[in-house]
């Protein structure tokens, strides 16, 4: 297999990940769409609307200025090309939070948004990292070199650990460990949106020691930190475990 994969279009080429992308999308908005259908949804469709703005808005500024800081050391080549390019979903995904958090502040919501998202958000990073992987270095989502016999030559003569298939992997593990637990208990309001973020954190947390990047003198990158800070946001998980998952058998 040789890296990027792209799709070839008459003298050019449509690079796979894009179709992963719009993709993930579209296929993750489909599913949504479908739950909802299913599931009684706490909150009107207006208030949904407006909550999705906020979510959208926020996801866009912290995806955007957690990737510019993820290399503090190319900051003085900040623009608004360098500022669009650099993206992470760690920073998306924290920065729709605060952005879902202070909107619903804003309206009097009360209830949580984020459950109803969590098996559509999950399908569109599997979808997602798909793309990332077909995308070879171009996407900067590879691991360090390795040894290890999966190890993958993503172009440039070098084995390494394919990180964004570790990530499809632990979505899917995710999923289906989420489906086990609700086929026997009931979380409470916003339970299962707090355990797809704690999980994803920590993951993210551990998974960037194989990954090249700026590594502060402590030993930590800017994304680890950033993972981090979320845990502590949702301390209460680790503290009050029986008041923030209530299930019922």
């Amino acid at each position: 297999m040789h890296f990027p994969i792209n799709i070839p279009f008459g003298q050019s080429v449509i690079p796979f990940h894009f179709i992963c992308e719009t993709l993930a999308y579209a296929i993750g908005y489909r599913y949504y769409a479908y739950l909802k259908k299913k599931n009684q949804d706490l909150i009107s469709d207006s208030n949904r609307i407006i909550i999705f703005i906020g979510a959208a808005s926020g996801a866009f500024f912290g995806s955007h200025i957690i990737g510019i800081l993820e290399n503090p050391q190319l900051l003085n080549k900040m623009n608004f090309v360098y500022f669009m390019g650099n993206t992470t979903i760690i920073g998306g995904l924290l920065g729709g939070l605060i952005g879902v958090e202070l909107t619903k502040k804003r309206i009097g919501v009360t209830v949580s948004s984020g459950d109803l998202m969590v098996y559509p958000l999950i399908l569109a990073m599997i979808i997602g990292r798909t793309g990332c992987f077909l995308a070879g270095l171009e996407d900067g989502t590879y691991g360090i070199q390795t040894s290890l016999p999966w190890g993958i030559d993503f172009g440039d003569g070098i084995s390494r650990h394919p990180t964004n298939l570790y990530e499809i992997l632990f979505w899917i593990t995710l999923w289906v460990s989420l489906h086990l637990i609700e086929k026997k208990k009931q979380f409470s309001n916003g339970a299962r949106f707090k355990l797809f973020m704690v999980s994803y954190l920590i993951f993210r947390l551990f998974i960037e020691f194989i990954k090249p990047a700026y590594v502060f003198s402590f030993g930590l990158s800017v994304l680890q930190l950033t993972a981090i800070t979320g845990l502590v946001y949702y301390y209460k998980v680790f503290f009050y475990p029986s008041k923030t998952f209530k299930a019922y058998a």
